[in-house]
């Protein structure tokens, strides 16, 4: 999913790295073009996961992994990493509450979307006790806890959207403001109720803290939802997870004799306290189940003197396979997104190797299913073909700048690891400013790759080239920018062509090969700032607590 082809970055706090930037060698443009050709070609048909063209695609990505001089680095000795799916196509029943003044049934679809994580054909929640948990948030190093005092084992919550100072207009708060953290992902917020032991985990949908419309929420969550395949079907997870309405939610509270409003407005306080609503739940869920496979591909420079430390650089490799036709044309190729960015792991691989081993090694990975929820890159994070604490850090490129370069750079994220340091003296380098980002409340840092090492704590950098371009300015990097999102973004225009400027590709691969050469040359190992939701993690991980 392209991210700069959206609302830019987060204000970049770095001031400068530790490192001198490496030159950075000749980045072949030929390699670009013929990569991201070649696999957005209509014979790789999308490169849906566990198709036909999966085959055909890791197949030549390692082959060009092989020819770039990597050796493989997967499983058994091999290029790849198997990735285990598993499909859920769920049928849920109403969602009842029972206990209040009215009887409510949540209708699917229309006041909720509710599924599981849980791999089993059928699953129940019967008349659980309701309780209002705020913004389902447990942050120690933040002095916040909305579980504190309350046992919510078996019990089902409901939780608010983003984080407690979302409606803030500056980035300062106890969760940084305007701009999200983790805690204010609904990804976290079923995490954190299923290690609370939650039976069922419910948010209440509104659209500006959620940063989209409940009809996003409805085509995202319906029909078949894959996820990688553990051994024990995640019986760890809640019975069932979901959305309601922000209309459905007032109902809720009104038949339980609270103010929803009141109540949202307590949760945004330090010293709020989970609210039992005096309400059961009851939902059951019909799962049609099946199971596939995909892959990883994966390569490595091996280091000089440090062979077992490591730099990793990711992107994925997937699309949407055949999708709504445009002409008669129902192939999502995906050139720009994001068969460019496997162009880039191949280029940078190309150049590393043409100026020796660095010290550390250098990891490529090309990850499955990024496009149905980053679950290659989240598999990998679970069973790493490295120790996680081994890796000092990484980037992450999904989708190029194929339209020029520009005298700007974001950080998507930014304000969160010693990584940004390197990132301010490599773009110092290249006579580029750092840009803040207008909607840091949208969350972009976490919904791609990069997140899945981010969140068990290895420092990942993903970066916009920024919309000041050196050929037409502001105004034309917007116009481009907003004519693919409208025109070409997850459909099938998303086609090669041979008039792109590849200018700006080279540009941001030319820093990304300086980053991460400073990294695998130097012996730092950059944390997380302390304020990070993701500083606590590396820290157990490298052994500082």
């Amino acid at each position: 999913m392209p991210r700069f082809l959206l609302p830019l970055s987060l204000l970049l706090i770095a001031s400068g790295a530790s490192a001198q930037t490496a030159p950075s060698p000749p980045i072949s443009i030929d390699s670009l073009k013929n990569v991201t050709r070649t696999l957005s070609d209509d014979s790789f048909e999308g490169r849906a996961p566990a198709t036909a063209a999966e085959e055909k695609t890791v197949t030549y990505i390692s082959d060009r992994f092989a020819k770039a001089g990597l050796k493989p680095g997967g499983v058994d000795g091999g290029w790849y990493q198997p990735v285990p799916l598993v499909e859920l196509t769920a049928t849920p029943s109403a969602l009842r509450f029972t206990g209040g003044t009215t009887r409510l049934s949540l209708e699917y679809r229309t006041d909720m979307v509710i599924g599981t994580y849980q791999v089993q054909p059928r699953v129940e929640v019967k008349a659980s006790d309701v309780v209002f948990v705020g913004y389902g948030i447990n942050a120690p190093e933040r002095g916040w806890n909305d579980y504190a005092g309350i046992d919510v084992k078996g019990k089902t919550v409901v939780i608010l959207v983003n984080d407690p100072d979302w409606q803030m207009k500056n980035l300062k708060g106890p969760f940084e403001g305007r701009a999200m953290t983790y805690y204010g992902r609904w990804t976290y917020k079923f995490e954190e109720a299923a290690r609370q032991g939650a039976a069922a985990a419910i948010v209440v949908h509104e659209t500006e803290p959620a940063a989209y419309p409940f009809s996003v929420v409805v085509s995202s969550w319906t029909g078949a939802q894959l996820q990688f395949d553990e051994p024990g079907g995640r019986m760890d997870q809640s019975k069932a997870v979901g959305w309601i309405t922000s209309d459905a939610a007032r109902r809720l509270f009104a038949s339980a004799g609270k103010d929803y409003d009141k109540m949202v407005a307590a949760a945004a306080r330090k010293n709020f306290k989970a609210v039992p609503l005096g309400l059961q739940a009851s939902v059951a869920i019909e799962n049609k189940i099946r199971r596939q496979e995909s892959r990883n591909v994966i390569g490595v420079l091996p280091g000089s003197t440090r062979p077992d430390e490591y730099v990793v650089y990711s992107a994925h490799w997937d699309h949407l396979g055949r999708c709504e036709p445009v002409r008669g044309d129902d192939i999502c190729n995906g050139a720009v997104d994001n068969a460019s960015g496997i162009a880039g792991l191949i280029a940078l691989a190309e150049a590393f190797k043409s100026q020796g081993a660095p010290e550390r090694s250098i990891l490529f990975i090309a990850v499955t299913a990024e496009e149905s929820g980053t679950i290659g890159s989240e598999y990998y994070a679970a069973h790493p073909t490295v120790p996680l604490r081994q890796i000092a850090g990484g980037i992450n490129m999904d989708s190029l700048n194929v339209n020029g370069a520009t005298r700007d750079i974001v950080v998507v994220g930014g304000g969160k690891s010693e990584l940004e340091d390197y990132l301010a003296q490599a773009a110092k380098a290249q006579n580029r400013r750092l840009k803040p980002e207008p909607t840091p409340e949208k969350g972009y840092y976490f919904r791609s790759d990069h997140f899945s090492f981010a969140k068990l704590g290895v420092p990942m950098l993903y970066t916009d080239p920024g919309e000041d371009m050196v050929d037409g300015g502001v105004a034309h990097g917007r116009a481009l920018a907003a004519d693919y999102t409208e025109h070409r973004y997850h459909s099938a225009k998303d086609e090669f062509d041979p008039n792109w400027d590849w200018s700006g590709a080279v540009q941001d691969l030319e820093l990304w090969y300086r980053i991460g050469r400073d990294l695998a040359d130097g012996d730092d190992w950059p944390n997380w700032y302390p304020s990070s939701e993701f500083r606590a993690v590396r820290d157990r991980s490298r052994g500082q607590q």
